[in-house]
């Protein structure tokens, strides 16, 4: 295993020690006698900045390929499969996914040595948000636009897939507690399942933090949501997760890349992601920015492909405060079990999960929310 310092984006939009290392030439060997497409010579390009992982593009004697490596605990070959399935019935919908490719097992992800490994084709396409911190808006409204054209069209293509929800809760988008009649009594049964996340919880006055910043978003929710269908999503859609070609109309997406926290939610709750992950500078240095041209021009986009009613134009913008709630439990879990970084998963709690959903009192979140009523 190659031990030497890896960098990655950090929580604070800086580059810190990585949590895992950086992918070695050893597995590189290992995985080329498992998959045919990397024959040798396999050599080691470029390593990614994402912090949850470890990937790299591998040039190999069939062409480059990306490389993508999780602690086993964190993701097993099953569950990694349970995304696989989904993009490859998004493939043969015409939505333009990277292929996952097979092992000489016929498998889309391989457990060794304490590890799960899966292999991609290379995404086409230009990388426009490579070297961006994750969450910065898109450097153009028109780029917004066609992100929102694109999420419709992938919505499109996963309404005719079924299968079970995921089998784990870690670095998953969920919406479990959105669609709670009572969140704080449904995390609660939870907890005896998620032990990290329940020791960590035990150090908080949780149930009073929730009470304060989460329900009073919460309140008539649930019922408005049991309307919204049940549907396979991508759940992380942001600029940086797509690539880009030149288009009748500027830019278009070419390539739609990483499906790691996909689960059956719902289209408003991925479009409602869509818009905290793009139109919301969180990481701005004075303080996190709205961008309402942003958040409507992906509305924009998006309703050019499917229409939204009144009725869920307001029902998104009404969920947009507390969307995050599930998956800011499942990063607090991430970082108390399994990194053993109590430090992150303060940030997960205090500034995510609590920060985020206090953030939409101020006067840019209302801004940001009334923008979006008004599109209705």
């Amino acid at each position: 295993m190659n031990t030497a310092p890896h960098l990655v984006q950090g929580l604070n939009n800086d580059a810190v020690a990585a949590d895992w290392p950086a992918l070695g030439e050893a597995e590189i060997a290992w995985l080329a006698t498992r998959y045919p497409a990397l024959r040798p010579p396999c050599t080691l390009r470029w390593h990614s900045p994402r912090p949850l992982s470890a990937a790299a593009v591998v040039d190999t004697g069939n062409g480059a390929v990306f490389v993508k490596r999780h602690h086993g605990s964190v993701r097993s070959a099953a569950v990694l499969a349970e995304e696989h399935r989904f993009m490859a019935h998004l493939q043969a919908a015409g939505i333009p996914v990277v292929t996952v490719l097979r092992s000489i097992d016929g498998q889309t992800a391989l457990a060794h040595d304490g590890w799960t490994y899966e292999v991609h084709t290379l995404g086409r396409g230009e990388d426009v948000y490579r070297d961006a911190p994750s969450w910065t808006p898109p450097a153009a409204v028109a780029h917004a636009r066609q992100a929102g054209a694109m999420l419709a069209r992938l919505h499109r293509a996963a309404a005719g897939y079924h299968a079970p929800q995921r089998d784990t809760h870690l670095l998953v988008a969920r919406d479990d507690l959105l669609r709670a009649a009572d969140p704080l009594a449904s995390l609660a049964a939870m907890l005896p399942g998620r032990p990290a996340l329940a020791a960590y919880l035990a150090g908080q006055d949780w149930q009073a933090d929730l009470q304060r910043t989460v329900l009073p978003w919460h309140a008539g929710l649930a019922g408005r949501l049991q309307a919204e269908p049940r549907l396979w999503a991508h759940n992380d859609w942001h600029v940086s997760n797509l690539l880009w070609q030149p288009g009748a109309h500027g830019q278009a997406v070419a390539s739609v890349l990483d499906f790691g926290l996909a689960s059956p939610t719902s289209a408003l709750y991925d479009l409602a992601t869509a818009i905290e992950r793009n139109a919301i500078a969180w990481l701005d240095s004075d303080g996190p920015v709205a961008h309402a041209d942003l958040a409507l021009a992906l509305v924009d986009g998006y309703r050019q492909v499917l229409p939204l009613s009144p009725a869920r134009m307001r029902l998104l913008a009404d969920l947009l405060p507390i969307v995050h709630l599930d998956f800011a439990l499942s990063e607090v879990e991430y970082f108390a079990g399994i990194t053993g970084s109590t430090a992150n998963a303060d940030v997960a709690y205090h500034t995510f999960l609590l920060g985020h959903a206090a953030w939409f009192e101020g006067a840019q979140g209302q801004a940001l929310r009334a923008a979006l009523h008004g599109a209705a």
